[in-house]
């Protein structure tokens, strides 16, 4: 018997959203201070520090997938249907994530560094992948679910906070020259993902055993297939995505916005430290500042969107962005002395940056809606899977890269002072790169044509289909939004295309079939 559906009280809300402490405050602190913290306190070059995020996400390429599967099936086991399948591992996780402390520990060679970062990455996708299920394991309402999502991403937005304000408090502290500011910060934080993981645990639920069973019992009166054919058809949805009009200029816009802020989190405490002539505190402070701000950015974003449309809304808060990097430039130029414009620039950085994180993630749920009328099937995971392992590598290049620049303009890692060369690959690095990213995510906005129309001619043109009727009678209107939206002529709508193994499978099934019916 199927249990009924629990009511989600408000401190179910909080429970589930403190997960993002980790999600955000780990990789928050990781992206503003590890590269910094391994070239000036453990004697790492910057190629040796920013190649361990690039091997790291080799590892999670694979490990993604494969904890996926094992989340999807571990209730087969005695453990899985004691603990839950998917919050079993967040149990786990609570010793095991005791190792991202190690990551801020002076005095290991650089093979010990790489060990304790990919661990991190694994303890962290044994966390984030079946956590990222939980929403939909709770509850199948729609608002309940976006409250859900609310409270993870305030929430986020404080503990990215937080880990770029303590860092300055501690090196206050400490003094600029101690590595312990970083350790303790490192302690911290591990402590505090002990603490939210038991109140994750204990705060949230899955499915029934009885309710999974009985989906698991449809699925196997079909076709048994290989565990090989099962992993080639998952990276075939994958792929196949990207013949998705909407979605190429969706990923236009999140990886233009978010690879161009990952180099600047990357270089900035450089850019505060070594171009700028001042101090880590303050470059802790202005980190502060930015995360802090994006509250109001990711506000100004939501009214832009509900007011225009999200390429509007996106093209904006890019614009902004691009003002603050023009106003970083000139602070430089001007030297150490423009500090009111340097926080100015800081404070319209913080303001863009809400957005340019923020509408990237609503905008892929209309993804959904017009892969809907491509494949016949909802495939939200496969988008929220495909994003987060771009985002991944992404970051995980942008990073690498960023190090291998340094070193090869000759930073030297350790010193106070710099050579001109490697000031002048500091700067090309954090306004260059940044702003070119930047425009192409504006770029890509302008291509990405879902708005309150569109979205609605979409959604009636789905439900017409879903009634029987037709593909040949669609209006000329609809006809022309759903190929601008789809990329694709509207004959190959509503299954006959190759997007997602479903579609191929049936499209190989129809030409196979073609020559006996002749």
């Amino acid at each position: 018997m199927i249990k009924k559906a629990r009511e989600i009280k408000m401190h179910n809300y909080v429970c589930y959203g403190l997960a993002d402490v980790i999600g955000s405050g780990a990789f928050t602190l990781v992206s503003a201070w590890l590269l910094f913290f391994l070239t000036t306190f453990c004697g790492l070059t910057p190629i040796q520090a920013g190649s361990l995020f690039a091997v790291a996400r080799i590892v999670d390429v694979i490990m993604c997938p494969l904890m996926g599967y094992i989340s999807d099936n571990f209730h087969k086991t005695r453990l899985g249907r004691r603990f839950g399948r998917r919050r079993f591992f967040l149990l786990l996780s609570i010793p095991l994530v005791a190792v991202y402390s190690l990551l801020w520990v002076e005095g290991f060679n650089y093979w010990m560094y790489l060990l304790v970062y990919i661990l991190f990455e694994v303890v962290y996708s044994m966390i984030i992948i079946p956590y990222d299920t939980l929403s939909a394991e709770m509850t199948s309402d729609f608002n309940k679910r976006s409250k859900l999502t609310s409270a993870r991403m305030y929430i986020a937005q404080l503990a990215g906070f937080a880990a770029a304000f303590l860092p300055g408090r501690l090196i206050s502290y400490f003094g600029a020259d101690s590595s312990d500011s970083f350790f303790y910060a490192g302690a911290i934080f591990t402590v505090s993902f002990m603490i939210v993981l038991f109140f994750v645990y204990f705060g949230t639920w899955e499915r029934s055993l009885e309710e999974i069973e009985q989906n698991e019992r449809k699925i196997d009166e079909t076709e048994k297939l290989p565990l090989g054919t099962r992993i080639y058809n998952i990276y075939y949805d994958f792929v196949s995505t990207l013949k998705i009009k909407t979605f190429r200029s969706h990923l236009g816009m999140y990886l233009g916005g978010s690879v161009a802020q990952d180099i600047f989190n990357s270089v900035f405490t450089y850019f505060v430290v070594f171009a700028m002539m001042t101090s880590s505190v303050t470059a802790s402070n202005l980190l502060g500042m930015i995360n802090g701000l994006q509250f109001f950015g990711v506000g100004l974003a939501t009214w832009l969107t509900l007011r225009f449309s999200p390429s509007r809304a996106f093209a904006t808060q890019g614009a902004l962005a691009v003002l603050a990097f023009i106003l970083f430039t000139v602070t430089w130029m001007n030297g150490s002395t423009s500090m009111a414009m340097l926080y100015l620039a800081a404070g319209i950085a913080g303001l863009a940056r809400g957005g340019i994180y923020a509408i990237p993630w609503n905008n892929y749920t209309f993804v959904a809606d017009v892969d809907e009328i491509l494949t016949c099937n909802r495939r939200e995971g496969i988008f929220a899977g495909f994003m987060s392992l771009l985002r991944k590598a992404s970051q995980a290049l942008s990073i690498f890269l960023v190090g291998v620049a340094l070193q090869m303009a000759g930073f030297v890692s350790g010193q106070t002072n710099q050579p001109e060369s490697a000031i002048n690959m500091i700067m090309i690095i954090m306004i260059v790169l940044p702003v070119l990213l930047t425009l192409w995510g504006i770029w890509s906005a302008f291509q990405f044509k879902v708005n309150s129309r569109t979205h609605a001619i979409l959604n009636e043109e789905v439900a017409r289909l879903k009634r029987g009727e037709s593909k040949a009678t669609v209006s000329a209107e609809n006809k022309a939004v759903i190929e601008s939206l789809t990329g694709m002529p509207y004959e190959q709508c509503w299954g006959e295309n190759t997007v997602g193994y479903i579609n191929r499978s049936h499209m190989k099934s129809q030409s196979a079939a073609q020559p006996k019916n002749a």
